[in-house]
């Protein structure tokens, strides 16, 4: 029963990560590249306005950003629960 709630709580970690790696994403591409790209239009980022550059480049690079942590969180996650790859 103990490899159960085991299993159970390493999986309820790892779906937990992803849904809220998602949401940042979401967030980052979706909400500041698109819905709110008229309240960022003021804002100057490289010569362009900080919607734009959210919807080209900033969601990209939050996405890398995210794939990182998830790696090292993953593994951290990994080594707590006794399944890290040798």
């Amino acid at each position: 029963m103990s490899q159960d709630n085991d299993n159970n709580a390493y999986w309820s970690a790892n779906v937990r990560f992803i849904l809220i790696s998602l949401a940042i994403w979401a967030l980052v591409s979706f909400g500041f590249g698109i819905v709110l790209r008229p309240m960022l239009a003021g804002i100057s980022v490289g010569g362009a306005d900080l919607g734009f550059w959210f919807a080209q480049q900033g969601s990209i690079l939050v996405f890398l950003a995210l794939i990182f942590f998830y790696a090292w969180r993953m593994n951290k996650l990994d080594r707590e629960h006794g399944v890290e790859e040798e």
